[in-house]
């Protein structure tokens, strides 16, 4: 007699979306990093 088993989850339950959710905050330190040098940029360069 066969017993019927469930099909196994394509991902941990617990961490479903963790690489995406990796390169999302990746991308956003990036994005914030870029923003911070580019205000002291345009600080240190403004005409006083």
């Amino acid at each position: 007699m066969t017993t019927h088993r469930s099909p196994k989850p394509l991902a941990d339950a617990n961490r479903p979306v963790e690489r995406a959710v990796t390169a999302a905050l990746i991308l956003a330190t990036l994005a914030a990093l870029a923003w911070v040098a580019g205000m002291i940029y345009t600080v240190a360069e403004w005409p006083i």
